[in-house]
């Protein structure tokens, strides 16, 4: 039965700082229980990674960014939303962020903005001024894994150690995925 943990080998992840980007080595000091593991980098995308490791949908975190745009000025975020459900960017994220227009950041935009991995990209390690939204399923989950930067391993944290960090807030910000 799939779980959080999976079928992985976890390590205290300031002990593997290989295993992380650069801003995420950097950045995950301030979540002491967080825990890494190397995972195959071609299984990094949810879906694949959650069959090959027994680990359930409805723990695996997914951080996506945004960009908003008002009045010339752009604004990113990152949103923390579980596989199992779908973010509600056009409404909730674009009122919350006070944007005209949002768009999921183009993939080159957001490995140059964050210095991560694009399928790889987490919340620990992103710019202190970035938003980070955790939907409220997120928060409830208990343990979820997360990127690390890398597509070569994962993040196991819980979804209040998410809330730690700079720019954190919880929001009722997606659905279940139909």
């Amino acid at each position: 039965m799939p779980t959080s943990r999976g079928t992985l080998d976890w390590a205290p992840a300031t002990d593997r700082p290989e295993l992380l980007a650069a801003p995420v080595a950097g950045a995950v000091v301030s979540v002491p229980g967080a825990l890494v593991a190397p995972i195959d980098a071609d299984l990094a995308d949810t879906a694949a990674f959650c069959a090959a490791y027994d680990v359930a949908l409805g723990a695996s975190a997914n951080c996506v960014v945004v960009a908003g745009r008002r009045g010339g000025v752009t604004t990113h975020a990152a949103v923390m939303v579980l596989a199992t459900h779908r973010a509600d960017v056009n409404g909730v994220v674009r009122r919350h962020l006070d944007v005209r227009k949002i768009s999921f950041a183009p993939m080159d935009e957001a490995v140059g903005l964050t210095g991560m991995e694009y399928g790889g990209i987490t919340p620990v390690g992103l710019p202190a001024d970035w938003p980070v939204l955790v939907d409220e399923a997120v928060v409830a989950a208990g343990e979820v894994v997360v990127g690390s930067g890398l597509r070569r391993s994962k993040l196991l944290l819980t979804g209040e150690d998410l809330l730690r960090l700079p720019g954190a807030q919880a929001l009722a910000l997606a659905q279940p995925s139909p």
